[in-house]
């Protein structure tokens, strides 16, 4: 069942998405070689329960953590370790708050130390592919449209679209629907309707789009070894178009 929400509950929405970029933004000063992502995890903990949020990660289906956080070859679900993070790595930070109801969903990557070539071109691309789809979120269009502007441009650049995970929609709970794959035909699949709240979350990787699931149960890696990079925001469906209630400030749409 996909739910309308109000311009009360959209607000409400952008005010829980306000505090989970705030945290995002302060990743980007600590995430360094030598931080283990057990510690950044502690670290989101601490700072979503500051604004008087609750981590709505923790207890989902048994999951423990406050974040997924997903390194290299990992492509989203990956748990927090005591493993230092080192040069060159690529993490995912992937979190979900509960600030008075209003859920936010958001998953950022951060480039660590200094990193190839190789890398950054990924991120470059996967970044540039999250508001490629967001373009598409107006009223009227599908969600096709979504995932084929987005697919459109990724495969040019020699890069793969996963396919087994998607985004979504978005509240009361943090996984409803519809379904937003990061792939897929222009003109087809349901029609976006105001009021509606749902990620956008293309997964990258640098080879096969294909995953294997880990010995947990939970993190999905790259069939083939490849490096994977992760971004998603919430946003809502409104009449003046796309509006991102995760919004870190960094780029506007045009």
């Amino acid at each position: 069942m996909i739910t309308l929400k109000s311009p009360r509950e959209i607000e409400a929405m952008r005010r829980s998405g306000d505090l989970l970029a705030s945290i995002h933004l302060k990743l980007k000063d600590i995430i360094k070689p030598g931080i283990t992502t057990l510690e950044i995890d502690k670290f989101v903990e601490k700072e979503i329960r500051a604004g008087g949020s609750i981590p709505e990660q923790i207890g989902f289906e048994g999951y423990e953590y406050a974040t997924c956080q997903s390194l290299n070859e990992e492509i989203c679900h990956g748990f927090p370790t005591k493993i230092p993070l080192k040069d060159g790595d690529i993490l995912t930070v992937d979190t979900v708050i509960n600030l008075n109801g209003a859920i936010s969903d958001s998953a950022w990557s951060y480039l660590v130390g200094e990193v190839s070539d190789e890398t950054k071109h990924l991120y470059e691309v996967a970044y540039e592919a999250l508001y490629k789809g967001i373009e598409q979120a107006v009223i009227g269009n599908r969600i096709g449209d979504i995932g084929h502007a987005i697919q459109s441009y990724v495969a040019p650049q020699g890069l793969s679209v996963v396919r087994e995970f998607v985004g979504h929609g978005v509240g009361p709970t943090m996984h409803e629907a519809p379904d937003v794959p990061a792939y897929g035909l222009a003109g087809k699949g349901m029609r976006l309707k105001e009021g509606m709240v749902i990620t956008i979350e293309p997964m990258i990787n640098t080879g096969d789009w294909r995953s294997k699931m880990g010995l947990n149960g939970w993190t999905a890696t790259t069939i083939d070894g490849g490096l994977s990079c992760q971004f998603e925001h919430t946003l809502a469906i409104t009449k003046e178009g796309p509006v991102i209630l995760t919004d870190q400030g960094e780029r506007k749409l045009s």
